[in-house]
């Protein structure tokens, strides 16, 4: 072999060497190429970013697929349900029908009285009943002689039932005023001013009285006067929201004299009927006391007359609640007398001595708790009810 056909081969050896690399880096590119990710088409493959998203560096407004948050408007307060009050007929026909099923001093006095002999035993053992029920000695010496007069003189045809009726009446004398002063003169508002000691219900029945004179039509202002007990007030302010009466009140430890005025004073500015004042339970034998009560309506006097001043006595204190009438009468001009929890456990007698002792009327009775449960006196009713 020459040296030229030599070269020739191994030029051509050199040639196909050289062709197989260039084919194999042109087969790598291609893998590298087909390892690449694949074109997006509209698919779900990747999510695409939510069009709320800002820019980096600030917090989104809104997490991704959750709804947008809205402000809620706040709640309004919720307006006091205003009731509707039982009328005056209505509760008295209540009250006696209560009253009559608590009426041991009648059932008491019927049963001695149809004795098949009345002799000296029976009649001190009807002396006992009496005084036992708080009627008192003179009283109960009255109607036990008017009691044996009667059936003495009827003989056989004597009733005992009728008899004992009309002579309890006696006693609870019907010819007694016993209407409210709830009205004042030249259009001004009556006022009433309501007086007793802790513990007789008196804030209650004065947001009860509200309630009768409500049920009248007639517009009402309370005065919380009673700024030494805490939960006066409120207990005052709630009895008014419930028949939509307004309350006239100051901070606690207020000057008592300070809150009538105010409360006669927008009485007399908002052209209302009555102005009810409650004042603080007096402690009888605190004399300082009572002497504040007493220029509590003279204060409320410098502006119009006070119509109207009510003793709430509990009537199962019996002969302690006489004590009370006393000191009270003394330090303010009593009118009329409010006798609460006249129930079965109260001795119905105390109407008799009170009335006896201070020459007023007992002008309301209560007898429960129900807001409903206070009713003008009448002696007939009162009396009916005892003898059931």
């Amino acid at each position: 072999m020459d040296m030229v056909t030599l070269i020739v081969i191994i030029a051509v050896a050199a040639v196909a060497i050289i062709g197989g690399g260039i084919a194999g880096l042109v087969t790598t590119t291609k893998r590298r190429k087909d390892r690449s990710l694949p074109k997006q088409a509209g698919t779900d493959v990747i999510t695409p970013p939510d069009s709320t998203t800002t820019e980096p560096g600030t917090e989104p407004t809104t997490e991704p697929g959750a709804e947008p948050k809205t402000e809620e408007p706040a709640a309004e307060p919720e307006a006091p349900v205003v009731e509707k009050p039982e009328s005056t007929a209505s509760r008295l026909v209540r009250l006696r029908q209560r009253l009559a099923g608590s009426n041991a001093l009648g059932r008491g006095l019927l049963g001695l009285l149809s004795s098949d002999r009345l002799d000296e035993d029976t009649w001190e053992s009807i002396e006992d009943v009496l005084l036992t029920a708080d009627i008192g000695v003179a009283p109960t010496q009255e109607l036990v002689e008017g009691l044996r007069t009667r059936l003495r003189v009827e003989g056989a045809k004597a009733d005992p039932k009728a008899a004992l009726r009309d002579e309890l009446i006696k006693l609870v004398d019907p010819d007694m005023d016993r209407r409210l002063q709830v009205s004042g003169a030249d259009d001004a508002p009556g006022v009433v001013l309501m007086v007793g000691v802790n513990g007789t219900g008196k804030t209650t029945t004065t947001g009860k009285l509200a309630r009768i004179l409500v049920s009248e039509d007639r517009k009402v202002v309370l005065g919380a006067a009673d700024t030494f007990r805490a939960a006066a007030a409120e207990q005052l302010t709630t009895w008014g929201e419930r028949v939509g009466v307004e309350v006239v009140r100051g901070p606690e430890g207020t000057d008592p004299a300070s809150v009538a005025f105010d409360s006669v004073k927008q009485g007399l500015d908002g052209g209302v009927d009555t102005v009810i004042v409650d004042t603080a339970g007096r402690l009888q034998n605190k004399a300082g006391l009572m002497d504040e009560l007493g220029k509590v309506k003279r204060v409320i006097e410098k502006q119009t007359p006070v119509t109207e001043v009510l003793l709430v006595l509990d009537a199962t204190t019996g002969q302690n609640g006489l004590i009370q009438a006393r000191v009270f009468s003394e330090a303010v001009d009593v009118t009329g007398i409010v006798l609460t929890k006249l129930d079965g456990t109260a001795k119905g007698g105390i109407v008799v001595a009170v009335q006896r002792e201070l020459g007023v009327p007992v002008k309301l009775v209560g007898l429960g708790e129900g807001a409903d449960d206070l009713a003008p006196f009448t002696p007939e009713a009162f009396v009916d009810a005892l003898l059931g």
